[in-house]
């Protein structure tokens, strides 16, 4: 977004986090106030005619591309041509193309979000050789998986609250250090309880990663070109979570699953240094109190919103599905009648490709079906995934995982967004909240899932994940229903209200 001259007349440096990123209303709203005239529909409907008013121009001529910014006034002396100059590029302090830092703004944070996801889902490709390592049940060797993910779900909002306090890049760093390191000491574990110990401690040291990348980026990217910034971090998520786990599963064929381990925490260590090196130091970071009141009532009134409830119980619900499957689908491809490899098991990762494909696809989706349309569709792709998963034959295996990754990948790129569009304040912790449920979610699959299977195959964990998938659907329709019952109460002449759906 163009920085105006209000901009120009704060010191250089100072914050300018874009309202919808950093939780704060724009200038000259309040929080909870009825949305812009003729902004989208928070419930996701596409048919939402403005209310009646002013149009943009008319609103404010000074600035007819954003009325709810008020003109600034003219500075003292200057001209009425010169108040409204645009800011030279880089003097509100923050970074964009061409300009020294934002490279490597932009390849530091894809470093970190590798080196995150790497480690995050490094024994999921595994499971069948710790199983045989230890002597362990699928299980109680799935919560190698669930204990990381866990970690993560509980320390999210805690050091989210820490960045604020203490500096993005500060708490990137030390979080990545701290997991680097316990993924050091992760292959000399001499049991199943101390390797599920050191991965639920190695979870809640990357949870400093998804607390603090999104505000450094904001802090430190001009608005305009958030976008581009944030779109390389997500790359390095999904990169890392691919090809974390098929470097484990080769590795693991060739050398056992501890060489594997060691190998995926050497790849990490390689880009938390590159993250370091990289990351420019932070100029628009400002401080702020640790208030655990303040923090608690924020999270209070989210909990409260009968919409984010629904967002975050449809967050949780796909991401049971999602643990589940891929937690057991190694143990099945590496079983008759399949007989796969460790390493080839550890190559089906690569569907997570669909997800990079679907995730970009998701706001033109949006556009054509709204917020329920495109969860309808989700569910719906997920369902017939599942049930295609149930064949014996290979091909009919690997169409199942691409409908359920499609599906997955639609449904949460769209509840996770819908959470930063309902939340007025505190969207830190709103979708904080979100992260806790999803992975929340990722921890019950895992180990629902893997106690399934050891009972009575993969037809168990498919109807566990089918119950799911009827439950996300039972929470959409009543979202359906009370957006119809809303809506007939609105009357044209009346304020735009929040959605209910």
């Amino acid at each position: 977004m163009p920085a105006d001259t209000k901009a120009s007349t704060r010191p250089v440096g100072a914050a300018s986090v874009p309202s919808h990123l950093s939780g704060t209303p724009a200038p000259g709203t309040r929080a909870g106030f009825a949305r812009p005239t003729g902004s989208p529909d928070p419930s996701g409907d596409t048919a939402n005619p403005p209310a009646p008013g002013p149009t943009p121009s008319s609103a404010n001529p000074a600035n007819p591309t954003n009325p709810e910014i008020p003109a600034s006034p003219p500075r003292p002396g200057a001209s009425p041509a010169s108040a409204s100059a645009p800011v030279p590029p880089g003097a509100d302090g923050k970074l964009g193309p061409g300009e020294p830092g934002f490279g490597r703004m932009r390849l530091a944070l894809f470093a970190a979000g590798l080196s995150t996801f790497t480690l995050l889902y490094s024994t999921q490709a595994m499971l069948p050789e710790i199983s045989r390592g230890l002597g362990a049940t699928p299980g109680a060797a799935s919560w190698t998986v669930s204990g990381a993910t866990i970690g993560l779900a509980l320390a999210v909002i805690p050091l989210s609250a820490l960045s604020e306090r203490f500096g993005r890049r500060r708490l990137l760093t030390v979080s990545l250090a701290v997991a680097v390191a316990l993924a050091l000491l992760i292959p000399l574990a001499p049991d199943l309880g101390t390797l599920i110990a050191l991965r639920t401690a190695q979870g809640a040291a990357i949870a400093g990663v998804p607390a603090s990348a999104m505000a450094y980026l904001a802090d430190e990217v001009r608005g305009r070109h958030l976008v581009s910034a944030v779109g390389l971090f997500v790359a390095g998520n999904s990169v890392g979570g691919m090809s974390g786990r098929i470097l484990a599963g080769w590795v693991t064929q060739l050398w056992g699953w501890r060489a594997a381990l060691l190998a995926v925490a050497l790849t990490a260590l390689l880009c938390a240094v590159a993250f370091r090196l990289l990351a420019p130091a932070p100029r628009n970071f400002r401080a702020t109190a640790l208030s655990a009141r303040g923090t608690a009532r924020t999270v209070a009134g989210h909990l409260s919103n009968p919409l984010l409830l629904r967002l975050y119980v449809i967050g949780a619900l796909f991401m049971t599905v999602f643990g589940a499957v891929y937690t057991v689908v190694g143990y099945r491809l590496t079983s008759e009648p399949f007989g796969l490899s460790q390493g080839l098991a550890g190559s089906i990762f690569a569907i997570y490709l669909v997800g990079t494909f679907v995730s970009t696809a998701a706001g033109r989706l949006h556009a054509r079906l709204g917020r329920r349309g495109v969860l309808y569709l989700g569910i719906g792709t997920v369902s017939g995934g599942l049930l295609l998963s149930l064949a014996d034959h290979l091909l009919a295996v690997i169409g199942g995982l691409v409908l359920i990754t499609a599906g997955f990948f639609a449904g949460h790129c769209v509840a996770s967004g819908a959470v930063s569009g309902t939340a007025r304040e505190g969207r830190a912790q709103a979708s904080g909240l979100y992260q806790m449920a999803y992975y929340t979610g990722s921890s019950l699959g895992g180990a629902l899932g893997a106690l399934a299977f050891a009972g009575a195959g993969w037809a168990a964990t498919v109807g566990l994940a089918l119950a799911a998938m009827v439950l996300a659907g039972g929470v959409t329709l009543y979202a359906t229903r009370q957006a119809a019952t809303a809506r007939p109460r609105t009357s044209p002449a009346a304020a735009p209200t929040p959605a209910r759906g």
